[in-house]
């Protein structure tokens, strides 16, 4: 196929060297012959005698001309056929093809220049051309600072596919000029898409003058997002919670764990930057954007404080004891509804519900993840959560869960590590039980732990179907749960 493309291309070529050759080689005998007819004429006929004298000039200057054409003709026919076969055969895998592009050119015009000098001196050779030349040094002179900036951008072109500082898909940011991802890069200019959907050319003269940073895109680039805290806050907690959350944002590479580090101990608070690193740092604007969101929402969740600044007057007024009474009720009323909580007592309930903690969860952020040890459940008041499982690379969606369901009462009873990953849907609000809170109403009524058992029970053997586990032997019984729930909560056996 290769070789069919190129018979294509270099039969035309070579056709029209074989025909300029038989012209070359028929000319002077052209010449000869119409001399000599001229001549015959001017003998035979007795009209004046400067008629067939500019006749005879005229026809001296006329054939070196063509022969001077036709040689010129044949060597721009050469010179194409040689590089078509070059580039076909020897610079087939050569990857810079604007470079190999820009030799041929100035190759091929330099040999030009060359083959025109001797071929013109051949047939011309009273005529200097070094004295033409040196004549129209003014001309010259206008010519080239009419073409400087072309110029300029040819051999900033040059050097710009030498260096090869950069390549299409890169985002490179130009000074103030521009920043965006490059679409093209030729010997005139850069064509660069901005992330506002603009294209913008610069041309190689200007931004080979300019400070270039560049994020290739086969790289993993770091960015940097800001955010600060009051001093109220621990700042190791923080951090650790902040990093949690980070690493598990879409586009957040996990070959390189996030860095969350206190930039400076400001007037009014202490502030911070995430470093993280783009596996495509073409979307990291976007990225950035869901990292704030996820930190705003984490605060709201863990009531950890954005600082104000100082010339800001914040004040806050004491929580109204009817919308704490409210709050706690709602949260009495979702605990209640949960199965495994049937067998306390109001008075129970509303104990759980006081203590509880309600937080708050973005779209697309984990809640918990599978692997990790646990020692609190979740009932969903508002929003959806998938239940993802991951087997080696592969992740399923288990089920999804809605307002009034609840996830992780084995952790909370058992302790045991979380068998599943349950990511937020949308927006989602829950109210987080921990074992602090559950510990002292079962230290009071060591009886409700078995009752919690036999509920517990069913519910693994209606989940079992929904998870495919195949491992029922592996599953506890009765009292094998009453036995773990005894064990982490320290009951008497």
């Amino acid at each position: 196929m290769e070789q069919n493309k190129l018979l294509s291309r270099i039969l035309p070529t070579f056709l029209f060297i074989v025909l300029v050759s038989i012209i070359l080689f028929l000319l002077p005998r052209i010449e000869t012959t119409t001399l000599e007819y001229i001549g015959g004429m001017y003998a035979r006929s007795v009209t004046s005698e400067m008629f067939f004298v500019s006749l005879q000039s005229f026809a001296s200057y006329v054939f070196p001309t063509l022969k001077i054409l036709f040689w010129m003709s044949l060597v721009v026919a050469i010179v194409r056929l040689l590089t078509a076969i070059i580039l076909a055969t020897v610079l087939r895998s050569v990857a810079h093809s604007e470079i190999v592009s820009l030799t041929r050119t100035v190759v091929s015009v330099l040999v030009y220049i060359t083959a025109f000098f001797v071929i013109f001196q051949s047939h011309f050779p009273d005529v200097q051309l070094a004295a033409l030349f040196t004549g129209s040094t003014i001309v010259g002179i206008v010519v080239g600072l009419a073409l400087q900036d072309t110029l300029g951008n040819f051999f900033s072109g040059v050097a710009l596919q030498a260096d090869h500082p950069f390549q299409v898909g890169d985002v490179i940011s130009v000074a103030d000029r521009a920043k965006g991802v490059v679409e093209s890069v030729t010997w005139r200019g850069v064509k660069i898409r901005t992330f506002q959907d603009k294209l913008i050319i610069i041309s190689n003269s200007v931004i080979g003058k300019e400070v270039i940073e560049v994020a290739p895109k086969d790289n993993l680039n770091a960015r940097l997002v800001f955010f600060n805290t009051e001093y109220g806050f621990s700042p190791s907690r923080t951090a650790k919670l902040v990093r949690e959350a980070v690493r598990n944002i879409p586009n957040v590479s996990p070959l390189k764990r996030p860095i969350v580090r206190i930039r400076d101990l400001a007037e009014s608070g202490i502030d911070w930057e995430i470093k993280y690193w783009c596996e495509d740092y073409r979307r990291h604007n976007d990225t950035d954007a869901v990292i704030r969101q996820t930190v705003w929402y984490l605060f709201t969740r863990e009531s950890i404080r954005f600082a104000f600044p100082t010339r800001t007057v914040h004040v806050e007024g004491a929580a109204s004891p009817i919308a704490h009474e409210e709050s706690s009720a709602r949260s009495s009323e979702a605990i209640a509804s949960v199965p495994i909580f049937a067998p306390l007592s109001e008075n129970d309930l509303d104990e759980l519900a006081t203590h509880a903690v309600a937080r708050v969860f973005a779209p697309g952020e984990v809640i918990v993840e599978q692997g990790k040890s646990g020692g609190s459940m979740f009932i969903i008041t508002q929003g959806g959560v998938r239940i993802e499982h991951l087997e080696g690379r592969d992740r399923h969606i288990l089920t999804r869960l809605g307002t009034g369901d609840f996830f992780g009462e084995m952790s909370l009873l058992t302790g045991e590590k979380r068998s599943a990953s349950v990511i937020a849907d949308d927006e989602t609000q829950v109210i987080e039980i921990r074992k602090k809170e559950l510990a002292p109403i079962l230290k009071k009524d060591p009886s409700l732990a078995e009752r919690i058992a036999e509920i517990v029970e069913l519910r693994r053997n209606e989940l079992s179907a929904i998870e495919d586990r195949q491992h029922e032997d592996k599953t506890p019984n009765k009292q094998g749960i009453l036995l773990s729930v005894k064990q982490f909560f320290g009951l008497r056996k």
